[in-house]
């Protein structure tokens, strides 16, 4: 059946302009006024905005640390991305495994019988040999187009400098793309070692033991060898403004630089985890000041960053008191595990449904980027870097029928029963929003409808993408 959504106002990533939409099977078919097809459904939206589904580039689903497990799976987490308005993910895969072909496959049966909605594999490259080199080529025929390297977690995570100009050339040479975490590793494993010799346990010595000037100097490094490489570059989760100002020297060099920000570290400081609760703000990179909230902003509206992801990584705050998920008792180790000492405290937080009605309400409502940026930073420049326009991120004829309609009147008390992650806080809890997604469609097929929840495991799709994606 052919599905017309009549009267609404589309917001994409450039115009602005009143359209009805029509769909035939998972498609966009045709996008202008007034558009007649007998026998089609009519889906009214009068009053209401009309933007492409939301692309999350960053989430951590079903991620083994710390003795336990991030308490979103791949139906959980989908699920709670689509209530927010994001219809595509992206994961990461991590290099457990002997060979990169067992990881992938790892994570297939994790992810594919419980997609929820459609989602992406980046490939985390964490040890590198020549077996490794030789296997990066071949993610390509596994539809993975992009390599996350780490300056810190020594001794897990982390390469070295030429270990990750090397992955940058073969980058280069495939046509993918490197994405870096940027922290100073052995300078956090200095100051780590001597709070806990002093005694500091207590959650603010996790921002305390991580100083922004060596996310400032990583960034600037990774720049440096991308240049030298003549590869390109996608920092993950900027988080102050001197990370800022480095990708934006490095573009004035013609460096092909990407940043990407979160939403956490537009909004909160460090002095959150001087709370009682401060634990519940524990990632890393951590937050960081209210200038560096301000710097990110400017950054978003003067095209300085070019996304807004989540690192979507969510916890239980305390996981020995089950709560109750689709009619079940659940509960998963979590953030109380490090009560008695920092280090031990899972890093990360809950934010794919938290993503863009935040965002909405505190960045386009607040006047601190306008709706065509929101659309960009949410979805369409993520399509361009990551190989997935314009099947995905765009109101075209031929792009997927992945279709938010909100509701830009609609007032409520955002928390956790709206944001629907598993975990037992959310970060937002009783802010006031205006504007919400009503119905939230996946190419096609309606997932969200209101409060009422239509998706279902499996009904998701793998994303296979290509090399050599449009850069911006």
């Amino acid at each position: 059946m052919q599905i017309i959504i009549k009267s609404g106002t589309l917001i994409t990533a450039s115009e602005t302009f009143q359209a009805d939409i029509l769909i035939e099977g998972e498609k966009i078919v045709s996008i202008c006024e007034d558009i007649d097809s007998p026998g089609s459904k009519i889906i009214n939206a009068d009053g209401k905005l009309i933007t492409p589904g939301g692309i999350d580039p960053h989430v951590h689903l079903d991620l083994p640390m710390f003795d336990t497990v991030s308490s979103d799976d791949h139906y959980t987490g989908h699920k709670a991305a689509a209530f927010g308005g994001t219809t595509t993910v992206m994961d990461f895969v991590p290099q457990d495994f002997d060979t990169l072909q067992e990881a992938v496959d790892a994570w297939h049966e994790k992810a594919d019988p419980k997609a929820a909605i459609d989602f992406g594999f980046h490939m985390n490259i964490t040890r590198l040999d020549e077996q490794v080199e030789d296997e990066i080529p071949a993610l390509l025929d596994m539809g993975i187009t992009t390599l996350k390297v780490f300056t810190a977690y020594n001794g897990r995570l982390r390469l070295q400098d030429g270990e990750i100009f090397r992955v940058l050339r073969i980058a280069r040479e495939n046509g993918m793309l490197t994405m870096l975490h940027a922290e100073n590793g052995d300078v956090i494993d200095i100051l780590t070692a001597e709070a806990l010799a002093a005694g500091h346990t207590t959650p603010e010595w996790h921002a305390r033991t991580r100083p922004g000037r060596g996310g400032v100097e990583a960034t600037f490094r990774g720049a440096a060898l991308a240049e030298q490489a003549n590869s390109a570059l996608y920092v993950v989760h900027v988080n102050q403004r001197g990370e800022v100002d480095q990708l934006r020297f490095a573009r004035q060099r013609g460096v092909d630089v990407f940043g990407e920000t979160c939403p956490p570290y537009l909004f909160f400081t460090a002095e959150h985890l001087s709370r009682p609760d401060g634990s519940k703000w524990i990632c890393s990179p951590p937050m960081r000041s209210p200038d560096d909230n301000l710097g990110l902003w400017e950054a978003l509206a003067d095209g300085s960053l070019q996304t807004i992801g989540t690192d979507h990584c969510p916890f239980f705050y305390d996981g020995t008191q089950p709560i109750e998920y689709e009619g079940e008792q659940v509960a998963i180790p979590g953030k109380e595990l490090g009560e008695k000492d920092f280090t031990k405290i899972p890093n990360g937080v809950p934010g794919v449904g938290d993503r863009l009605p935040i965002l909405w309400t505190y960045g386009v409502g607040a006047g601190r980027i306008t709706p065509n940026q929101f659309v960009a930073l949410t979805s369409t420049n993520a399509a361009k870097i990551f190989g997935l326009y314009p099947q995905k991120g765009a109101l075209l004829p031929g792009s997927d029928a992945d279709i938010v309609i909100w509701d830009p009147d609609r007032e409520l008390t955002y928390g956790r029963a709206y944001a629907h992650h598993r975990t037992d806080y959310n970060l937002y809890e009783d802010w006031q929003l205006v504007g919400y997604p009503e119905k939230v469609y996946l190419r096609g097929e309606l997932l969200v409808d209101g409060e009422s929840w239509l998706g279902s495991r499996g009904g998701g799709r793998f994303l296979h993408r290509e090399p050599n994606a449009i850069m911006i």
